[in-house]
């Protein structure tokens, strides 16, 4: 595979949304989602999140489970992975409170249409051999000017060139955080591999779905998803992690 690995890590209603008929910052998963989620992020060498949904929340995820903080260690990571916001404009409030996290930080620029376009409702550890992701230089900005309180930035024309230069970049594993236009863009294009979803004991209604009405998912990407984890979490939550060969 000459691309990364994206796993898309979501916690949902029973159906199917992702915050309440008003609208604003998801607030669903309890303490079995952030169990799960900060696996996954353990697992991952970045994440992606929509520019929106960073907006909204203000912060990105971080892993604080001490045991996963060593094991990141062992492996020769950082303890937290590279946090990639995926943007048009590259444009973020410098007063967000994700420019003062201890973690790295990553822009990407995408003008793919597909991710431009789509409607915002919501904006094994690693082997030790792989390169360190700290160590890792980044490519030009064909042209554009660099950001602020990003020391990584990529500015690609479509998902392909991007995942091909994030790939390239020794990131192997990525972790998709939201919001719905970036996961709908993603399907899009028959890019995620891997469904984890935590079922959160709420009904909520609205329009808020992490699959729009008018979300298009390539024919591809429609089946042949394998149930490969489940697992029942605290607070009546229900992992469900779903992977396509």
């Amino acid at each position: 595979m000459n691309r990364p690995q994206l796993r898309l890590v979501l916690a949902i209603s029973l159906d199917g949304r992702l915050a309440a008929a008003e609208g604003g910052a998801a607030q669903l998963g309890g303490a079995g989602d952030r169990q799960v989620l900060e696996e996954a992020l353990a697992w991952a060498d970045a994440v992606l999140v929509g520019a929106q949904t960073l907006r909204l929340h203000g912060s990105s995820c971080l892993i604080h489970r001490p045991e996963l903080l060593t094991q990141r260690s062992a492996a020769g990571l950082a303890p937290q992975p590279l946090a990639i916001v995926v943007s048009r404009s590259g444009l973020l409030p410098a007063t967000l409170p994700f420019f003062q996290q201890p973690l790295q930080r990553g822009l990407l620029r995408l003008d793919a249409p597909a991710f431009v376009a789509a409607p915002t409702s919501l904006e094994r550890a690693r082997q030790p051999e792989r390169p360190r992701q700290r160590s890792l230089p980044s490519p030009p900005l064909q042209g554009r000017a660099a950001s602020p309180g990003f020391a990584r930035q990529w500015a690609c024309p479509d998902w392909s060139s991007a995942l091909a230069q994030l790939a390239a970049a020794g990131l192997g594993r990525l972790v998709v955080l939201g919001g719905a236009s970036l996961a709908t863009s993603l399907l899009a294009e028959n890019l995620l591999d891997e469904l984890q979803l935590t079922l959160c004991p709420r009904l909520l209604g609205g329009p808020h779905s992490w699959l729009g009405p008018t979300a298009r998912v390539a024919g591809a990407s429609q089946g042949g998803w394998r149930l490969v984890e489940q697992r029942a979490l605290a607070g009546e939550e229900l992992l469900l992690r779903y992977r396509r060969d």
